[in-house]
């Protein structure tokens, strides 16, 4: 376990929650690409059950204790973590999305030195970032029909996501009291949020995305829950389906163009501006944007500005994280990555198919 963890306070947490008399946690380990929303740990726990013993696999997430790097979408503040736990479990109860099992949730920091949820090991396989996975790894070794396959089940999965009844499910907190939810309040939202993160800092394309944005951002047709992030890589894949969605600590309420904005804007990082054409039995973003719709059932529409949108909060999210990594040391306080990155890369790609 990480160094603020008291085991044995993990362990005396889980045993009533697995319905065990005794727990011991063991084979504790970090999967390599750890996120910057929270640390995850996977581990097994060792169940003693009246007179048997059982192996389960767990994983752990617990809060980093930086600041967050998406901006509070709920009036309250509330833990990326509590975000996660509470979005999936009304998908588990009011949806078709594949999640993983849970365990539970602890907002005591007197537990693990953080708020944490637990949830059962998925097994599977997840597309790398680095190298980027259209160039190496499972996906890029598949053959064409399962290529196909992979990015045909992970747009189903996102329509799935834009399928649920969001206020039956619970998940009204997700909007500000006085708030109308929908791609306004998603643009004032994350501009601000950029305006205080760039600290005073001229950041060029993301004036000129947000002046483009307020005058070319369509209204909203209807809106419902997106999930915030969704990109192969947020999917864990069994034989090229999707077995569980992961990382919905970004979901809001908007219309499902923001998602499919968000999806088709990553498909290009991992393409054009990765040096990657489309592999074969790859859709490309035209197709994937007819499939999505023919999936979703929804009338199409262009989602060009979206695609613009999602840059920008990339872009966005991106100068948040090199603030953090400037506040750990890692960064000299001149550096220029905060604006010259992948991110930015995309957005500039986005606006001079408009210029």
């Amino acid at each position: 376990m990480p160094e603020t963890f008291d085991q044995a306070a993990v362990e005396a947490w889980l045993a009533p929650r697995l319905g065990a008399d005794g727990v011991q946690v063991h084979d504790t380990r970090r999967p390599s690409g750890q996120g910057y929303s929270a640390e995850t740990v996977m581990f097994t726990a060792r169940c003693r059950r009246g007179g048997q013993r059982s192996d389960e696999r767990l994983v752990l997430r617990l809060e980093n204790p930086e600041p967050p790097i998406y901006p509070p979408q709920a009036g309250d503040e509330l833990a990326e973590i509590e975000i996660q736990h509470r979005v999936m479990t009304a998908l588990d109860s009011h949806s078709a999305v594949p999640v993983a099992p849970l365990v539970g949730y602890e907002a005591d920091p007197s537990v693990a030195g953080r708020p944490f949820f637990v949830m059962r090991f998925v097994d599977g396989e997840v597309p790398i970032e680095s190298p980027v996975y259209t160039l190496e790894g499972f996906f890029a070794e598949a053959d064409p029909a399962e290529r196909r396959r992979l990015v045909t089940g992970g747009l189903r999965t996102m329509a799935a996501v834009h399928a649920v009844d969001w206020q039956a499910a619970g998940l009204g907190w997700l909007v500000p009291d006085g708030v109308r939810p929908g791609s306004r309040s998603q643009l004032d939202l994350w501009e601000c949020y950029g305006a205080q993160e760039l600290r005073a800092r001229h950041h060029p394309l993301l004036d000129q995305a947000w002046r483009w944005l307020h005058d070319q951002l369509p209204d909203d047709r209807e809106v419902g829950l997106c999930w915030g992030d969704p990109r192969p890589g947020n999917i864990i894949w069994r034989d090229f389906e999707p077995v569980c969605a992961t990382d919905f600590e970004a979901t809001c309420i908007g219309p499902p163009e923001l998602d499919l904005g968000w999806w088709l804007m990553f498909d290009r990082t991992t393409h054009e501006l990765s040096g990657v054409t489309h592999l074969p039995g790859e859709p490309d973003r035209d197709e994937q944007r007819r499939l999505y719709f023919e999936l979703s059932g929804r009338q199409p529409v262009d989602t060009h500005a979206h695609e613009v949108f999602a840059a920008a909060r990339y872009a966005v999210i991106v100068v948040r994280v090199m603030n953090r990594w400037e506040q750990r040391g890692d960064l000299p306080a001149d550096h220029t990555i905060w604006r010259d990155n992948p991110a930015t890369a995309a957005l500039e790609a986005l606006l001079d198919e408009v210029r």
